[in-house]
């Protein structure tokens, strides 16, 4: 049984417990395709949570945690893989 992730604010413990998660991931190309981004929402609207998914997407110290996108929508996004081979390089995907 999936649990609701009341105060989990790590993506990778989400992620490996198997908690329920709405998948923001597109996230990743609209920040990307900016120049600038400013990023605000209100309180307990999973402002640390996007940082640590970022986090675990663009670090490179985390390459062994790659897995944690594999069934994600930023997973799925060809043209987005084909454009950022680079950024990509990081997180082989699985297809």
């Amino acid at each position: 049984m999936k649990l609701i992730p009341t105060g989990i604010e790590n993506f990778k413990e989400l992620i490996d417990k198997d908690y329920y998660y709405v998948d923001k991931t597109n996230l990743i190309v609209n920040i990307i395709n900016e120049k600038v981004v400013l990023y605000t929402r209100p309180r307990r609207f999973g402002k640390t949570l996007n940082m640590s998914m970022l986090y675990y997407f663009f670090s490179i110290k985390e390459k062994k945690n790659s897995y944690l996108f594999n069934h994600l929508n930023i997973s799925k996004n060809i043209a987005f893989i084909m454009a950022n081979k680079k950024i990509w390089l990081n997180l082989p995907p699985k297809l």
